[in-house]
């Protein structure tokens, strides 16, 4: 038998194009497969490369490949011959992976995949066929694609792996099994599968039990709750690695080194709408595959001077406190739960009464009215986040005179680390908040009658500026604290939410009377989806303390430009 031989050929179609998977099929005689993977910037005619050795490369500028195209030599409409080569050296910028099953005979059909750019934000695979006439090309084209997988460290090898099977409608193991594991087997990407059998299971394995220098990333199957508990576990264990307190509001936590992927099955799925720009599984395994990078950052929580939790999202108290913890007591309901509690506590009507203090962020770019949306490759997250770097600055040593306080009675307060925007609220409750930039913006609703509340609620569907309100305003910071008006002492911070609440959440609608006991004293934090044990916190921003296997939300002329070729 004559010795194992591979090959792949590369698709550059009219839109932009990531190879996920190569089959070369050869008539006659032995199989044989390898997994490769090659990275590439399209935009190749003729006159880009030149050499001895020359390649069939079926594709013109102009030249649209649909799916299922069967392209040839002889084909002399579209047909360039470049070299092989030269294209490696000098168009190599975007992930391509090809598995190759090549056979000891002249004539070589070859199906390639490819990720194609959809609307709405999504990516999909289609597939184009080429043929190839001579071995020895294929020898050079798998030489020259192995030299640059050994300085190619960005795509993922192996990944482990968290399903929640009971978040959202409960789909998520037959999501990734019909839809993620089949892109990752035809990728190469090795897995390391765990399927969580309680709440925490994935907090806990990573804290204690997870071999993390075995793997390249941690990929979550569910919600921005499981989301969550993958984060609070690989953010604790990194810490304690590396000798950093946790506990301390004033330290300065280490970066994690392993991304987080998201494959969304949950009820929102908000975390992935703002990094990716839809909650669409495929197109969040396609970028896990590619390898993309994302930084983001994370909200420590702690109440006197002991942690909380991690928020990246929404620190909500008041109405959204209210809806969550209503909600809890609904989940049989599936997501329809936050509608039916929505409802309830708009007529509710609750405000409460508390005193704000904040760090202002100052000499960064952007604001949290200037419009400017958080996309990919974000010019404000580059900029403060290096600035924050080059400060290095520790809280402990700042200025008191520094910090503002507001005292008042809000029906909402509200801290938004991203847009926050999902399916039901296109802009979110901060369109301009940035993801990676050190800061959040902290969104306080006074007390208003309903109908003005309702108008404050409506904005977030509408293209209206959504702080435009007399009773609404926002501030980008890097720190705030909030106490309850009638929890001043430190004896008195700890919320016991069980006895709180009991009997108050069907109590009769009064806001007027609060001394009458109609309305609760207290409201309780929805932090990321889950309810907070204290109201008196202390919150702090970690700039850019994780990655994700994202690349923030591209703009849509990258989507619309389908006559000009650009890299996946």
């Amino acid at each position: 038998m004559r010795p194992c031989t591979s090959w792949f050929s590369v698709c550059c179609c009219s839109v932009a194009a990531v190879v996920c998977s190569f089959q070369s099929v050869v008539r006659c005689c032995d199989d044989v497969s390898q997994t490769c993977f090659l990275q590439w910037n399209a935009g190749i005619t003729a006159n880009d490369v030149r050499g001895d050795e020359r390649w069939w490369f079926p594709w013109k500028r102009q030249h649209t490949h649909t799916a299922g195209d069967t392209h040839t030599a002889g084909d002399t409409h579209t047909a360039q011959p470049v070299s092989c080569v030269a294209l490696l050296k000098q168009k190599l910028r975007c992930v391509f992976l090809l598995k190759c099953v090549s056979r000891r005979v002249c004539v070589c059909v070859c199906p390639v995949s490819y990720v194609e750019r959809g609307r709405q934000h999504r990516w999909r695979c289609a597939q184009v066929t080429f043929t190839c006439p001579t071995e020895a090309s294929c020898q050079r084209w798998v030489a020259g694609i192995r030299e640059l997988l050994a300085a190619n460290a960005s795509r993922p090898r192996r990944l482990l792996v968290y399903i929640n099977p009971y978040g959202g409608k409960k789909q998520g193991k037959r999501i990734y099994e019909q839809k993620v594991a089949p892109l990752f087997a035809r990728a190469g990407v090795s897995t390391h599968v765990i399927v969580t059998e309680y709440a925490n299971h994935a907090r806990d394995h990573l804290r204690t039990e997870a071999e993390l220098k075995q793997f390249d990333g941690v990929v979550c199957v569910g919600g921005d709750g499981m989301f969550s508990e993958i984060i609070h576990g690989l953010i604790w264990r990194t810490q304690v690695d590396g000798s950093v307190d946790p506990g301390c509001p004033d330290e300065t936590l280490s970066p994690c080194s392993l991304r987080v992927g998201i494959i969304p099955a949950g009820s929102t799925d908000c975390i992935c709408f703002a990094t990716v720009g839809t909650n669409d599984p495929v197109t969040s395994a396609l970028h896990i595959i590619v390898g993309d990078s994302q930084a983001m950052d994370v909200c420590s929580i702690h109440h006197n001077n002991t942690f909380l939790r991690y928020s990246v999202s929404l620190l909500g108290y008041g109405f959204y406190g209210d809806v969550l913890t209503d909600s809890e007591r609904k989940r049989w309901m599936g997501p329809a739960r936050y509608d039916l509690s929505g409802l309830k506590m708009f007529l509710t009507h609750h405000y409460y009464e508390g005193t704000v203090s904040y760090l202002p962020a100052r000499g960064i770019l952007g604001t949290p009215r200037d419009g400017a949306r958080c996309r990919s490759g974000c010019v404000v997250c580059q900029h403060n986040g290096q600035l924050l770097s080059e400060k290095a600055e520790r809280y402990e040593t700042e200025n008191d005179g520094e910090w503002r306080t507001i005292r008042g009675k809000f029906l909402a307060i509200n801290a938004a680390s991203m847009s926050c925007a999902c399916p039901r609220s296109p802009k979110g409750l901060s369109p301009a908040a940035h993801l990676a930039d050190g800061t959040t913006d902290l969104i306080l609703v006074r007390k208003c009658s309903r109908f003005n509340f309702l108008r404050h609620l409506l904005r977030h569907t509408s293209k209206d500026d959504q702080f435009d309100l007399t009773f609404v305003e926002v501030h980008r910071v890097r720190r705030f604290r909030f106490t309850p008006r009638h929890c001043q002492s430190d004896s008195d911070l700890e919320l016991d939410l069980r006895e709180n609440n009991k009997g108050q959440i069907f109590s009769q609608i009064c806001t007027d009377h609060p001394a009458c006991g109609c309305a609760p004293a207290y409201s309780s934090w929805n932090c990321d989806g889950e309810i907070l044990t204290h109201t008196a916190i202390d919150v702090r921003v970690h700039c850019q303390l994780i990655k994700l296997f994202a690349r923030g939300i591209e703009e849509p002329t990258v989507f619309e430009d389908l006559s000009n070729p650009c890299a996946i």
